[in-house]
Formats: structure tokens, sequence, C-alpha cells
């Protein structure tokens, strides 16, 4: 079915079953199904719909966005970045007379403090600012599950894979990736947890995910919140 509202028209599929109440889905390539008990009024769906019409086109952009893959960053005042969950414009400043290279994020920015207004410059302050932001962000969700586990990480390093979220050693050596800082805390929480399950069971066999369930119940939440979102993750 079609439908169109606010000079927006969206496709869509109704769905009726043994259910009480209405809902909407939308899965990973942008397929909007609403599922309704039998009988549902047709007026009663499209105004589901408008109702959430707003959120809908939020969903359905991300969804586009996603299939197109990452889109290349322009360092330049008003371009986004995601930090802790949520995205951000940043604010680009010149100060010749500072030693390092930095960014702060400020109310609703990220500032940026460069000595040389060029991308590379602009680019690596923000990669070392998610460094850092990762490191405490990792060491404070320790230190959060640490109360669940015997035996504690004997160290913890920030590094830039391309395929891991983290990693632990036999050792009980444990790295995270620097990029974990632009997920929320709860995801920043369910990597963290993961990998301390990984001091106990080293395989993720069944005794693995039960330990990591026990911790984090939600867990499956947080994966889905990666999946959905990596792509966007980047400088």
């Amino acid at each position: 079915m079609i439908h169109t509202y606010s000079g927006k028209t969206i496709r869509f599929e109704i769905k009726y079953k043994n259910r009480t109440s209405i809902g909407i889905m939308i899965d990973s390539y942008g397929n909007v199904e609403v599922q309704a008990p039998k009988g549902t009024p047709d007026e009663r769906v499209l105004q589901l719909l408008e109702d959430n019409w707003d959120l809908i086109q939020q969903k359905l952009k991300e969804m586009k966005d996603r299939l197109q893959g990452p889109q290349k960053k322009v360092y330049e005042p008003g371009e986004s970045f995601l930090y802790l969950g949520n995205t951000y414009p940043i604010q680009i400043f010149q100060e010749k007379n500072i030693e390092q290279d930095y960014v702060v994020f400020e109310g609703d920015k990220l500032h940026i403090y460069v000595k040389q207004l060029e991308d590379e410059k602009i680019k690596h302050a923000m990669k070392r600012f998610y460094y850092q932001q990762s490191k405490a962000l990792v060491e404070k969700s320790i230190n959060r599950y640490q109360r669940n586990f015997k035996t504690k990480p004997r160290s913890i390093r920030i590094t830039d894979s391309k395929t891991t979220w983290g990693t632990c050693d036999s050792r009980q050596k444990l790295t995270f990736n620097w990029r974990l800082a632009m997920a929320p805390q709860k995801v920043i929480d369910y990597v963290v947890v993961h990998e301390m399950c990984h001091m106990v069971h080293l395989n993720h066999d069944r005794s693995f995910w039960r330990l990591v369930g026990k911790i984090m119940p939600n867990y499956e939440e947080q994966e889905n919140w990666l999946t959905l979102s990596n792509w966007k993750m980047t400088v």
C-alpha cells in the first residue's frame, strides 16, 4: 500500500494477526510493515502511520544512508560526528600558540582547536580525542562491572582495529577499538562485558553467552546497535 502525508510518500504492508495491539516494524532494508489485530479499520492504520510519521522518515533515512555506506567527512563547521551515540556538529578554531591540537565537547558541539586549518590536522585531532575518550569510558565501564569477575584485566589498550570492537587474550590483556567513544554508554558497557567474560571463557560457547546474559540481559540490543550503526562510526 501507499500513503502520502506532509508531502512525502511511503510504501507499507499490513499484516493482520491474532494480537491485541497495533505496531509498526521497519526492517534493515527500510521495508515498513504494520502489524495489526484482525478487523482493524484502515483509518486506524493510517492514523498510526501519521502519528509516527517523523520517526518513520528518520528511520527510513538511516536505513538508506546505511545501505549507501560511509560518507566521506568534510572538516568544516557544521559537519556532524558521533559521540556517545549522538550526533554533534563541529566548530573549528585556529590557535597558533597551542602546544598540541585538541578537541573538547562543549554544550552541544565538538570544538576543535588546531594550529593549522588543514583537513589532516583536524582529522588527527579528532582521532586523538576519540582515543582518549574511549580509554576513559572503557576504564570507567570496567570498574563498574569488575564486581562480577574474580579476575582483573592485566592491561587495557585502545587500538585501531578494522575488524573487532574488542579482544581478550589468554593472559587477560584487553584491547578496545577507539571508535567505541562514538557509541552509547550501554553499547560500550556491552563490549567491555563481552571481553571481560572472555577472561572466564575464551571461546563463544554456551557458558560464555550464559555469563554475558547474566550480567547484561539486554546485550542483544547493544549488538543490534553496533550492527546497524557501525557504518557511520568514522572520522
